[in-house]
């Protein structure tokens, strides 16, 4: 294995100027893998002693009832034993207890290909990346990952991953098979206990400055029980993607569903009496007024959240920095009630209209309609977030003073070791 040249300095998270030969600690994650893990920590071996590197295999054993940890051992593997449940929680713990310079994270289960370890190192060697993905996608079959995985939820997840990095990073964000400055990523403070550990990983490195790069690893079919949960794991991998990224999952999905709310309301004034759609009349105010509440909703949702939250981009928390004016909860209960009594006005003059003997409103008396009818919605949705916003802060406020220290605005953190809002712990490869 070639030894590392000089770092681009700490940003980068490089080794610096060091030129002996990169340590390495292989760490595989286990649960119940008695009948593969043994061939795994012996091909990782063999594997680190054909590159000529100074290395170690751990372990980590997250609860196995079977002989795991024994056949581990005597493969010539450093077991750790994790309690917590979760497979980040597994790959965190073996993190923590690597001592190389250099740490490639694998499955026990023979899905990768450990004799391809100095692929994965081999840029970290030269100096030209800080992580590296070994992808599965070329090789990927039938057999070794569900169509559902492959076609949907890898490159979904890819996407939004990519998304919330600012751009392109990888092809396959959800591959186990890395390699990593171990010191870079100590720095970053994983948190994720269950699969999503993999977007939360790529998302804080390429916001820390970090050197991505990808190379073909290939794939094989596992054996033993995959430990894989497609509908759960993927919930919890959108939880992350929203408290990391809530401007990529709320605030532009509200901004949109806000502007087409407002676009089929002007329309309800062109069909004032609804559109046939076969036999059916399909009237605009209806879907104008849901569009309307959901895309305000979500908006102002995914706008405290990247305001409050520890974990949102730096660029997202300036971006929302009103959030935290003082003045911005009266200004919304104002703003609100305002517009709901301007709603039950226009009702007041349509009612008016009606008992007048106008039984039949024109084209103008059904887009006033609509009118009053969306800004109740809005005019309520506004009071009301109004109203919750100075409970939390007055409440942010007294929990400040009692503790005479913290930083308002920043609370909504995931604590290490523990689990976002929603999130199982117990997830795991």
């Amino acid at each position: 294995m070639p030894p590392a040249r000089q770092g681009d300095g700490a940003g980068s998270g490089a080794v610096g100027a060091s030129t002996r030969p990169l340590s390495v600690s292989v760490v595989l994650p286990c649960l119940d893998e008695a009948a593969s893990v043994g061939q795994c920590v012996e091909r990782a071996r063999r594997a680190l002693a054909e590159a000529g590197a100074d290395g170690e295999v751990i372990v980590v054993d997250n609860g196995s009832t079977d002989d795991s940890s024994r056949v581990a051992a005597g493969a010539g593997a450093r077991v750790v034993h994790e309690g917590r449940r979760g497979y980040g929680s597994a790959l965190r713990a073996g993190f923590a207890a690597a001592r190389g310079d250099v740490v490639v994270m694998a499955d026990a289960d023979l899905t990768y290909d450990l004799a391809r370890i100095p692929e994965l190192v081999g840029p970290i060697a030269d100096g030209t990346a800080d992580v590296v993905l070994g992808s599965r996608l070329s090789a990927a079959t039938r057999e070794t990952m569900p169509w559902l995985h492959r076609y949907v939820g890898t490159p979904v997840i890819t996407f939004l991953t990519a998304r919330a990095c600012g751009g392109r990073v990888v092809r396959d964000s959800q591959s186990g098979f890395r390699a990593f400055r171990r010191q870079a990523i100590d720095e970053l403070g994983l948190q994720s206990v269950g699969m999503e550990l993999a977007t939360e990983m790529l998302i804080r490195a390429a916001r820390a400055g970090l050197r991505i790069a990808e190379v073909d690893t290939g794939y094989a079919e596992r054996v033993g029980e995959s430990k894989l949960s497609t509908f759960s794991d993927g919930w919890r991998h959108l939880q992350l993607l929203l408290l990391l990224a809530p401007d990529l999952l709320l605030v532009g999905p509200g901004a949109a569903l806000l502007a087409l709310g407002a676009t089929v309301l002007a329309g309800s004034f062109a069909y004032p009496r609804g559109v046939e759609v076969g036999s059916l009349r399909w009237q605009p105010v209806f879907f104008a007024g849901i569009a309307l509440v959901l895309g305000l909703q979500a908006l102002l949702a995914g706008a405290v959240l990247a305001h409050h939250s520890s974990v949102a981009s730096p660029a997202a928390r300036r971006r929302f920095a009103f959030i935290g004016h003082p003045r911005l909860p009266g200004r919304c209960l104002m703003l609100g009630i305002v517009m709901a009594l301007a709603g039950l006005g226009a009702n007041v003059v349509l009612f008016a209209r009606w008992m007048s003997g106008d039984a039949t409103p024109s084209g103008r008396g059904h887009g006033l309609a609509s009118l009053s009818q969306a800004l109740i919605i809005l005019g309520a949705t506004l009071a009301c977030f109004g109203v919750i916003s100075r409970f939390l802060t007055r409440s942010r406020a007294d929990s400040t003073a009692g503790t005479g220290h913290g930083a308002p605005g920043r609370t909504a953190t995931i604590p290490a070791g523990d689990t976002a809002p929603g999130m199982s712990a117990t997830s795991q490869r």
